[in-house]
């Protein structure tokens, strides 16, 4: 596959309602050694990352160009956040498990900070 992060930064997602297979784990794992700090959750089935800043206002900023991202690409993350920190999910709920979509997102939401 031999994906880089330069590569799927460029890529946009596509609309998903359910219909294809979700990635084996095989394939994530081979897809994630482009996303430096991401992990495979246990079931394969979502990628998760933290986040952390100094303070408050800084979290929110990147909340906010997170949110901006997961809107124009119509692929929405599940996040968790404090006072520093920001913990982001990524899984395709349509097919119950990792699509080329959960990636993309990564890749450009990592992009807002590395």
């Amino acid at each position: 596959m031999s994906t880089t992060v330069c590569d799927l930064t460029d890529r946009h997602c596509v609309p998903c309602e359910g219909g294809v297979d979700a990635f084996a784990t095989d394939q994530a794992r081979e897809m994630l050694e482009s996303l430096p700090g991401w992990t495979l959750s246990e079931d394969g089935k979502s990628i998760q990352r933290r986040f952390e800043f100094k303070g408050f206002y800084r979290t929110m900023a990147f909340i906010n160009a997170m949110a901006w991202i997961a809107n124009s690409e119509n692929h929405h993350p599940d996040f968790s956040a404090g006072y520093n920190f920001c913990e982001v999910t990524f899984t395709t709920h349509a097919i119950d498990g990792l699509s080329e979509n959960d990636f993309i997102c990564a890749a450009k939401v990592s992009a807002l900070l590395d």
